[in-house]
């Protein structure tokens, strides 16, 4: 039964495919060369088609043996230098006066009539049950070709008898890239000549792969989302994954995805290692954006809520390449300069590095450094010169934002300002700006030299200045935006009325941080969530503790000791701490475990420094210690000189903090008001809070937990404040982003540090109004 409804699986999508300008006809595989892993009547057909001198020159010198000649030499330069590239750049033959095309994508600007004529000759087509080895009789349910070079591979399971489990299962045992016993590359699976991808699908999911290795091959989802999470939703018109086959695989769409999405990844060394291929959300997002623009035209404000562990970085890459590249009806290009706002003093290498190998052309994207002149002139020259593409930092985005405006009115010039999650301290006319838009918590922070967000300047920025940026395009990228960044940047069901309880902005397009948790990018950090008056009930029999009533000594001892200990000064809390740290996180991950201590102040940080360097040292404990903080701290109690990171950090050496907690020298670095957001340490396994955290403050600062790594599959949060206000929602802003409306039957779950009040009217206005609006 399985094997005939795996059967209709197949044909369903085949008949589909052919319905929508796809070359398919039953028994074709047989026509597949799996020696060569070509279709190669496509080959010849496409090359007769589109380039039909260069075929003539061919079959004089071949004759009759043209197409196995074209083959063989294409098979030789697809094992060197990859299927990729050879779609990108053609195929160098001897004899032929110019690089034989192997495709035509569509270029930005319209085509004229001979790339038409040549697009529309692409020869895109899926065979069933092909016959992949030389060396056996393994076969793979659907193949993709375009002009007889395999694309992608699909394996197909009907969630009747299994599941997309066993697709993937089947890859990685049964589709290797490599011969069973013969060590010899199958030309089909392997990499860098074969499929560029491989789709493990059922009914109901979708994984991929771009380079299999057996057993670690590493799939990913390639799903919607459904409620927020992973999966897929119902779809009430065929199987829920009907959207590979009628949307990613549409025409169009997959020539598109070939020609500009799919990105090689190079080593150090320039080697290539393997291919990015953009995740759905990443698709989706980009293509919606895209149209958005080109619909609305330029002053548009758009906000991306996209969750750690989205792949955020390639999404504004490929955003600010298409954006870059965009063309009116008119054939018009849409922006002069796209301006990319990247991470802190030290320009993100991963953003740099993703956004130059997006762009194929030598020298449009001006990544400003200030090496050897200022920032700002610099910025102020590639501005100028109207550079395709400029990544600057948030330390010069103030200026980027005065420039821009200038030449907007002076000039005309049109832009899109691209705003990563980047942070910083502010201070002289910034500082001033800020202030009119943030909180008080959030000025009291920035005053102790917190740092402030992209979204905040732009939102001190863009004030009241709708009509002098209407030549202006914002695209807000944020896990965690705040409610005034929803009120700049969110997107009305109904743009030509205000802001109402029926009309609320809300992000133009969401990956949410339960989504990311349930695919497993990244990790639930609440799961070994601890307070102190939570353990001593835990450890009590529901026994309720007053301050009075804890006794140190006692405290002390038992295995749950260290939870026992009531955190009266920061001695006791120090205590706390190392000992938590030593016993239930330091041998995490080979020993490489990582913990950050958060202080509410600066003067906090360095008297938590001073007291746990000396109980380290006290005991002999081989723990590293860094210290975090902006400026100088002046604490007569602690010392008569000012403190600050190099005095209070001496093994740096003058290594960013960042570069420093990364090696192996250090375990724990104590924070005040910095590193809480945009801090990425993978080797972070544990968070002790000795402060209140609230709203997208806790969110943001335990989000430093959840990166993905090889073998981390436990985190801690211990929370040392005495606050009794304290409430964090589990199902709400720490699993689910705030923005979006929660329906009135969805569970509620709460963490409380000291009591448990229930959901009611005091919940935030902007949530509450989401719900509402549900």
């Amino acid at each position: 039964m399985s094997i005939h409804k795996e059967k209709a699986f197949e044909e369903g999508i085949c008949a589909h495919l052919a319905a929508h300008g796809w070359l398919y006809e039953e028994g074709s595989a047989d026509r597949y060369d799996r020696w060569r892993a070509l279709f190669v009547e496509d080959l010849a057909a496409w090359a007769q088609a589109s380039q039909p001198d260069a075929w003539a020159t061919l079959t004089k010198t071949h004759g009759a043996a043209a197409a196995k000649t074209l083959a063989d030499k294409l098979r030789a330069a697809l094992d060197k230098q990859g299927t990729l590239h050879l779609l990108r750049h053609g195929l160098d033959v001897v004899g032929l006066k110019a690089t034989l095309s192997l495709c035509q994508f569509r270029p930005a600007l319209a085509m004229n009539e001979t790339l038409t004529a040549r697009y529309a000759a692409n020869r895109l087509r899926v065979v069933r049950q092909v016959r992949y080895s030389a060396h056996g009789e393994e076969s793979l349910d659907l193949v993709l070709f375009l002009n007889g070079i395999p694309v992608a591979t699909a394996e197909l399971k009907s969630d009747y008898t299994q599941s997309v489990k066993d697709a993937i299962d089947q890859y990685r045992y049964d589709r290797l890239p490599k011969a069973p016993g013969k060590n010899v590359a199958e030309p089909l699976l392997s990499f860098p000549g074969g499929a560029l991808v491989h789709f493990a699908v059922s009914n109901s999911e979708v994984h991929m792969c771009t380079r299999l290795a057996g057993a670690d091959s590493v799939f990913l989802p390639f799903n919607k989302g459904h409620d927020f999470g992973a999966g897929n939703p119902p779809n009430p018109n065929g199987a829920p994954t009907a959207y590979l086959w009628e949307e990613i695989w549409d025409r169009d769409g997959w020539l598109e995805i070939l020609g500009r999405y799919i990105v090689p990844v190079r080593s150090a060394k320039k080697d290539l290692k393997g291919w990015i291929f953009p995740r759905f959300h990443q698709l989706v997002a980009t293509r919606k954006l895209v149209g958005a623009v080109l619909q609305e035209g330029p002053g548009g404000r758009y906000l991306v809520e996209h969750s750690a562990g989205s792949g955020k970085t390639n999404t504004i890459a490929w955003s600010a390449h298409f954006l870059a590249d965009l063309h009116d009806a008119k054939n018009a290009k849409l922006f002069d300069t796209v301006i990319v706002v990247s991470d802190r003093n030290v320009l993100d290498k991963q953003l740099q590095q993703a956004i130059e190998g997006f762009e194929r052309t030598k020298g449009v994207v001006a990544i400003v450094t200030g090496d050897g002149s200022s920032k700002s002139k610099e910025l102020a020259d590639a501005l100028a010169a109207g550079k395709k593409i400029v990544v600057c930092t948030i330390q010069t985005f103030p200026f980027a934002m005065d420039e821009v405006r200038k030449l907007s009115a002076t000039k005309g010039k049109r832009f899109a300002v691209i705003a990563d999650e980047a942070h910083s301290s502010q201070s002289g006319k910034a500082a001033a700006e800020l202030k009119m838009i943030l909180t008080p918590e959030e000025i009291a922070a920035l005053e102790d030299g917190g740092e402030i967000g992209v979204e905040d300047i732009l939102a001190a920025k863009m004030a009241a200045r709708a009509e002098q940026d209407r030549n202006i395009t914002f695209v807000a990228f944020t896990a965690t935006p705040k409610a005034k960044t929803l009120e700049l940047f969110g997107t009305r069901p109904d743009p030509t009325r205000p802001a109402a309880k029926d009309n609320l902005p809300a992000a133009f397009h969401v990956y949410s941080m339960k989504q990311a948790i349930e695919e497993k990018f990244i990790l639930d950090v609440l799961q070994n969530y601890t307070s102190y008056k939570l353990a001593f009930r835990l450890t009590h029999n529901g026994k309720e503790f007053t301050d009075k009533e804890v006794d140190a000594n006692d405290a002390k001892k038992g295995i749950m000791g260290w939870v026992r200990l009531h955190p009266v000064n920061i001695a006791a809390r120090v205590q706390i701490v190392v000992e938590h740290f030593r016993q239930n996180v330091a041998h995490l991950l080979g020993g490489k475990a990582k913990a950050m201590v958060v202080t509410s102040s600066r003067k906090e940080a360095v008297r938590w420094m001073k007291a746990m360097g000396d109980y380290i040292k006290k005991r002999n404990y081989p723990i590293g210690l860094l210290v975090a903080f902006s400026g100088e701290v002046n604490d007569p109690e602690s010392g008569p000189e000012a403190f600050s990171e190099t005095n209070m950090n001496p093994g740096l050496h003058g290594r960013d903090i960042r570069e420093a907690f990364a090696t192996e020298q250090y375990a724990i670095l104590l924070v005040a008001n910095k590193f809480q957001t945009g801090f990425d340490q993978p080797l972070l396994c544990a968070m002790y809070v000795d402060r209140r955290l609230a709203g997208i403050q806790a969110v943001q600062t335990l989000s430093r937990l959840n990166r993905a790594h090889s073998g981390k599959d436990t985190t801690y949060v211990v929370d040392l404040s005495t606050s009794r206000t304290r409430s964090w929602r589990r199902s709400g802003s720490i699993i689910a982003p705030p923005s979006w409306p929660m329906s009135a039957n969805r569970r509620w779950c709460w963490i409380f540090a000291t009591s448990w009040t229930p959901p009611g009217p005091t919940t935030s206005s902007r949530w509450s109004a989401s719900r509402q609006s549900r």
